[in-house]
């Protein structure tokens, strides 16, 4: 059976850019930005995500188009004879299933949070009053468990309808959706009274508040967020490789998805400082920035209702784009190593899905005593795959290609080099050998000095 393809390469662009668009962008950068330093780090993390982010990106690409499989046969097809890197197919799925445990939990919030704004919950609520509806909703564990499910159905409905008619259709409606929906949200946070402010703290690069963050730290903390911001390890980028044909070179389609990826990022910030600073919020951090601080700042914004709800829509789209590519990669996966059909790897998969995201709701109710080094049982699952999976498996793919003991260097660079457009230079050699794999594991090692160093504190 001939393998599906993208329909458009604007499918292939926005598909990949939606699997590495999610929650990080939305919440975490812009928090972080403006912790160290505002453009200062922006400027930092730039350069990192294009001397980290994008050789990586290229990597997986380049295995997922020169085998034309997913992570379940990839390495088997391209691995020399006797050697044993197809073993890492089961860490890696094992990093989508880990990741699709919290992840369909916090799509799920997402979506009531576009209902109760839309709804008018938080109207007339003071600051208590909306960590109130927060605090309810987090003990409530059918009520999280009914948007869970709602979550994994809706994104198993786009995959089971096929790679063209289903993902690739639905997911690019939703990401030019997110992205104009994205536009008009900073037209209305960057015109409001006082929004000058946030603009000046988010934008004009302050150095001497980076140093005073600690140096050291900003610069890690930008490696981590280019790191980790692509989806880059466990094979989720690689399927929609299999999916492209050859007329275009990987490094310039891979700088094209960092790009969207950086925009949504940054522009997240413009509507989130602005919109802070007018209305005298401090723009809190994690999940507290979303689910806490914002629906008091729309509150306070007139029209708020229709812009809470507009800016829950989006990022209920930013979840889901995420949630449809990485259940396409677990159904590809299914597909390609035991034969199944779209629709018996949609049903298994979804009872499966289903089941292994109660844990983490559990976590925030019965189970919430539940702790395992020090973290709750999302933060242990968050744990796994940012600080363990993401970095292993990035290192598995790099290695892979460019080392002898793999694919080999020449044969990736051919295949990253086929087609029109950027090419990669084969200078970079020493440096995807040696230099990349170090920063990688300093970053995997960095992971576990800080969750010692909490453990000790603690």
């Amino acid at each position: 059976m001939e393998r599906e393809k993208f329909s458009s390469r604007l499918g292939f662009l926005l598909i990949s850019a939606g699997c590495a668009i999610g929650l990080g962008n939305v919440w975490r950068f812009p928090y972080i930005t403006g912790k160290y330093g505002g453009a200062a780090f922006v400027l930092i993390y730039l350069f990192f995500l294009l001397i980290l982010g994008l050789p990586i990106m290229v990597a997986e690409f380049a295995v997922g188009r020169a085998s034309q499989k997913s992570i379940a046969l990839s390495f088997n097809e391209l691995e020399p004879k006797g050697s044993k890197w197809h073993w890492y197919r089961y860490f890696g799925i094992g990093g989508n299933y880990l990741l699709m445990m919290f992840y369909t939990m916090v799509g799920g919030w997402l979506i009531a949070y576009f209902i109760k704004e839309a709804k008018g919950e938080f109207a007339g609520l003071d600051p208590d009053g909306v960590a109130t509806v927060f605090s309810n909703m987090t003990a409530d564990t059918t009520y999280m468990t009914i948007f869970m499910l709602l979550t994994v159905f809706l994104g198993f409905l786009v995959c089971s309808f096929g790679l063209k008619n289903g993902v690739e259709k639905i997911n690019k409606i939703m990401m030019l959706c997110l992205l104009a929906l994205l536009l008009v949200l900073v037209v209305r946070a960057v015109t409001l009274p006082g929004a000058i402010e946030g603009l000046k703290f988010y934008l004009i690069p302050d150095f001497g508040k980076m140093v005073e963050s600690g140096l050291g730290e900003a610069v890690f903390a930008a490696m981590g967020q280019a790191f980790f911001t692509l989806s880059i390890g466990i094979g989720a980028l690689a399927i929609f490789g299999s999916y492209i044909g050859k007329e275009r070179r990987l490094s310039g389609e891979a700088i094209n998805i960092m790009l969207l990826d950086t925009f949504v990022a940054i522009m997240a910030g413009m509507i989130i400082f602005p919109s802070c600073f007018a209305f005298d919020i401090n723009p809190g951090e994690g999940a507290g920035l979303v689910f806490l601080t914002l629906p008091n700042v729309f509150n306070a914004m007139s029209g708020g209702r229709f812009w809470g709800s507009l800016f829950f829509l989006f990022m209920a789209f930013a979840a889901m784009s995420t949630i449809i590519a990485v259940f396409q990669n677990i159904i590809a996966f299914a597909q390609d190593l035991w034969g199944w059909s779209v629709k018996k790897a949609v049903l298994v998969n979804l009872i499966a899905i289903c089941l292994l995201s109660m844990p983490c709701i559990l976590g925030f109710t019965s189970w919430s005593h539940v702790t395992i080094l020090g973290k709750s049982i999302m933060d242990f699952e968050d744990f796994l795959v940012s600080n363990n999976l993401l970095p292993l498996g990035s290192l598995v793919y790099l290695l892979f290609c460019v080392t002898r003991y793999g694919w080999g260097f020449e044969n990736f660079l051919k295949e990253t080099n086929t087609g029109e457009g950027l090419k990669m230079p084969s200078g970079i050699r020493l440096y995807l050998q040696i230099g990349l794999p170090l920063i990688v594991l300093f970053i995997f090692a960095q992971g576990y000095w800080n969750l010692f160093q909490s453990l000790f504190a603690a």
